[in-house]
Protein backbone atom coordinates (compact mmCIF):
# COMPACT_ATOMS: atom_id res chain seq x y z
CA UNK A 1 0.00 0.00 0.00
CA UNK A 2 1.51 3.36 -0.94
CA UNK A 3 1.15 6.58 1.05
CA UNK A 4 -2.09 7.47 -0.76
CA UNK A 5 -3.63 4.01 -0.27
CA UNK A 6 -3.91 3.55 -4.02
CA UNK A 7 -1.73 0.50 -4.60
CA UNK A 8 -3.87 -2.63 -5.10
CA UNK A 9 -3.77 -5.34 -2.45
CA UNK A 10 -3.56 -8.93 -3.69
CA UNK A 11 -4.76 -8.48 -7.22
CA UNK A 12 -7.31 -5.75 -6.59
CA UNK A 13 -7.59 -2.97 -9.12
CA UNK A 14 -8.07 0.68 -8.26
CA UNK A 15 -7.82 2.39 -4.90
CA UNK A 16 -8.64 0.45 -1.77
CA UNK A 17 -11.73 1.70 -0.02
CA UNK A 18 -11.25 2.34 3.68
CA UNK A 19 -13.58 0.27 5.84
CA UNK A 20 -15.34 1.86 8.78
CA UNK A 21 -17.23 0.61 11.80
CA UNK A 22 -17.57 -3.13 12.28
CA UNK A 23 -16.27 -3.79 8.76
CA UNK A 24 -12.99 -2.17 9.75
CA UNK A 25 -12.74 -4.53 12.73
CA UNK A 26 -13.24 -7.58 10.51
CA UNK A 27 -10.82 -6.25 7.87
CA UNK A 28 -8.15 -5.63 10.52
CA UNK A 29 -8.68 -9.11 11.95
CA UNK A 30 -8.31 -10.68 8.51
CA UNK A 31 -5.05 -8.77 7.94
CA UNK A 32 -3.75 -9.98 11.31
CA UNK A 33 -4.67 -13.57 10.48
CA UNK A 34 -2.86 -13.17 7.16
CA UNK A 35 0.20 -12.02 9.06
CA UNK A 36 -0.04 -15.00 11.41
CA UNK A 37 -0.27 -17.35 8.43
CA UNK A 38 2.82 -15.72 6.92
CA UNK A 39 4.71 -15.91 10.20
CA UNK A 40 3.98 -19.60 10.69
CA UNK A 41 5.90 -20.12 7.44
CA UNK A 42 9.09 -18.97 9.18
CA UNK A 43 11.19 -21.83 10.57
CA UNK A 44 12.49 -19.66 13.43
CA UNK A 45 8.94 -18.88 14.52
CA UNK A 46 7.94 -22.54 14.45
CA UNK A 47 10.98 -23.34 16.62
CA UNK A 48 9.93 -20.64 19.06
CA UNK A 49 6.40 -22.09 19.23
CA UNK A 50 7.81 -25.54 20.01
CA UNK A 51 10.09 -24.07 22.68
CA UNK A 52 7.13 -22.21 24.23
CA UNK A 53 5.10 -25.43 24.40
CA UNK A 54 8.03 -27.21 26.05
CA UNK A 55 8.42 -24.37 28.56
CA UNK A 56 4.72 -24.56 29.44
CA UNK A 57 5.11 -28.29 30.15
CA UNK A 58 8.20 -27.59 32.25
CA UNK A 59 6.32 -24.84 34.13
CA UNK A 60 3.61 -27.37 34.98
CA UNK A 61 6.17 -29.86 36.25
CA UNK A 62 7.96 -27.15 38.25
CA UNK A 63 4.69 -25.96 39.80
CA UNK A 64 4.82 -22.42 38.41
CA UNK A 65 2.42 -19.85 39.79
CA UNK A 66 -0.33 -18.18 37.76
CA UNK A 67 1.70 -14.96 37.67
CA UNK A 68 4.70 -16.84 36.26
CA UNK A 69 2.55 -18.30 33.48
CA UNK A 70 1.18 -14.84 32.68
CA UNK A 71 4.65 -13.26 32.64
CA UNK A 72 5.93 -16.03 30.34
CA UNK A 73 2.94 -15.58 28.02
CA UNK A 74 3.59 -11.82 27.83
CA UNK A 75 7.26 -12.38 27.04
CA UNK A 76 6.30 -14.88 24.36
CA UNK A 77 3.76 -12.48 22.81
CA UNK A 78 6.49 -9.84 22.67
CA UNK A 79 8.79 -12.33 20.97
CA UNK A 80 6.07 -13.13 18.41
CA UNK A 81 5.61 -9.43 17.72
CA UNK A 82 9.34 -8.87 17.27
CA UNK A 83 9.57 -11.92 15.00
CA UNK A 84 6.74 -10.50 12.88
CA UNK A 85 8.45 -7.11 12.64
CA UNK A 86 11.75 -8.80 11.77
CA UNK A 87 10.06 -10.80 9.01
CA UNK A 88 8.43 -7.62 7.68
CA UNK A 89 11.82 -5.86 7.62
CA UNK A 90 13.37 -8.79 5.74
CA UNK A 91 10.57 -8.82 3.15
CA UNK A 92 10.74 -5.07 2.60
CA UNK A 93 14.53 -5.15 2.22
CA UNK A 94 14.31 -8.05 -0.22
CA UNK A 95 11.67 -6.19 -2.24
CA UNK A 96 13.34 -2.78 -2.28
CA UNK A 97 16.94 -3.95 -2.51
CA UNK A 98 17.18 -7.46 -4.01
CA UNK A 99 20.90 -7.01 -4.50
CA UNK A 100 23.14 -7.46 -1.48
CA UNK A 101 23.85 -4.09 0.13
CA UNK A 102 25.44 -3.05 3.39
CA UNK A 103 22.36 -1.06 4.39
CA UNK A 104 20.03 -4.00 3.67
CA UNK A 105 22.33 -6.33 5.62
CA UNK A 106 22.38 -3.91 8.56
CA UNK A 107 18.57 -3.65 8.61
CA UNK A 108 18.20 -7.44 8.60
CA UNK A 109 20.92 -7.91 11.22
CA UNK A 110 19.32 -5.33 13.54
CA UNK A 111 15.93 -7.05 13.25
CA UNK A 112 17.58 -10.37 13.99
CA UNK A 113 19.36 -8.90 17.01
CA UNK A 114 16.07 -7.59 18.40
CA UNK A 115 14.65 -11.12 18.14
CA UNK A 116 17.74 -12.57 19.80
CA UNK A 117 17.35 -10.18 22.75
CA UNK A 118 13.81 -11.41 23.36
CA UNK A 119 14.81 -15.04 22.93
CA UNK A 120 17.44 -14.50 25.63
CA UNK A 121 14.88 -12.75 27.89
CA UNK A 122 12.42 -15.65 27.42
CA UNK A 123 15.14 -18.22 28.09
CA UNK A 124 16.46 -16.50 31.21
CA UNK A 125 12.97 -16.09 32.67
CA UNK A 126 11.95 -19.67 31.86
CA UNK A 127 15.20 -20.95 33.35
CA UNK A 128 14.64 -18.91 36.49
CA UNK A 129 11.10 -20.23 36.97
CA UNK A 130 11.99 -23.85 36.20
CA UNK A 131 15.30 -24.12 38.06
CA UNK A 132 15.48 -21.35 40.69
CA UNK A 133 12.03 -20.10 41.75
CA UNK A 134 11.00 -23.49 43.21
CA UNK A 135 14.14 -23.60 45.35
CA UNK A 136 13.51 -20.16 46.84
CA UNK A 137 9.91 -20.87 47.90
Amino acid sequence: MDANNTTPRRGQTGPVEKQTGIRHLFAAASYSLGGAKRLIGEAAFRHELIAFAMVMVAFTIAGATFFQYVAMAILFLLMMAFEAINTAIEEIVDRVSPEISEMGKNAKDLGSFACLCLIVANTVYAGYVIFVAGLID
